[in-house]
């Protein structure tokens, strides 16, 4: 994905708060030289934001008429307005070794014997993975294929097909599960019990 900055001159207080009314962004860019104080169209950078991509994968950035390979670092949004407030960038090149979360993107539920056979539901344990790799390894997503899953067995991290030179950071956790089956719930029909005559009344009427 491209988008377009421009060097952004004054710093400070006031004037990122006259940009932001200007309908602009402030930002920084920084790694692989000096930062650089940036500035972005609010509305453009706001639809962006609605991308997976934009927030998992490398960015052509076009900053005074150069290009420049970038990823999202950070972004602040308003508590209560639909509006950025800051963002952040890492320039990147082809020795740059990054750690980032990357969102999972499930395939094959439906055609697995734990869901077409057992009529189990799924439940997505977790839906990004933080892994690391060269930036230029980086993936959009990372695929799962979910079709082998039966009653009763989880997927795990070592269970997932990683592109090549990515690798998984589980933080001591040595296989985290990643998606598990989980049974139908079978309801328990109570029969309530026929009501026993009472007869005593009956016999007192025949004395």
């Amino acid at each position: 994905m491209k988008f377009v900055a421009f060097e952004r001159k004054l710093q400070g207080t006031g004037a990122s708060r006259r940009l932001r009314v200007a309908g602009k962004v402030p930002g920084i860019v920084f790694g692989a030289g000096e930062p650089v104080m940036i500035e972005l169209d609010h509305n453009a950078l706001f639809h962006a934001l609605k991308k997976e991509a934009f927030h998992s994968s490398l960015l052509d950035m076009e900053l005074g008429g150069a290009t420049t390979q970038v990823l999202l670092r950070d972004f602040q949004m308003h508590p209560y307005k639909p509006q950025v407030l800051h963002c952040d960038f890492q320039r990147v090149d082809g020795t740059t070794k990054i750690t980032k979360k990357v969102p999972l993107h499930f395939v094959g539920e439906e055609a697995s014997v734990a869901v077409k056979t057992d009529h189990c539901t799924v439940n997505h344990v977790v839906t990004e993975l933080l892994i690391t790799c060269l930036a230029q390894q980086l993936p959009e997503f990372i695929e799962v294929d979910l079709s082998g899953l039966t009653k009763g067995h989880s997927l795990h991290v070592n269970d997932v097909k990683l592109p090549e030179g990515i690798k998984v950071v589980t933080h001591g956790k040595p296989n985290p599960v990643i998606a598990t089956p989980v049974e139908p719930k079978t309801e328990e029909v109570i029969v309530a019990a026929a009501p026993v005559a009472d007869d005593k009344k009956g016999k007192k009427g025949k004395k």
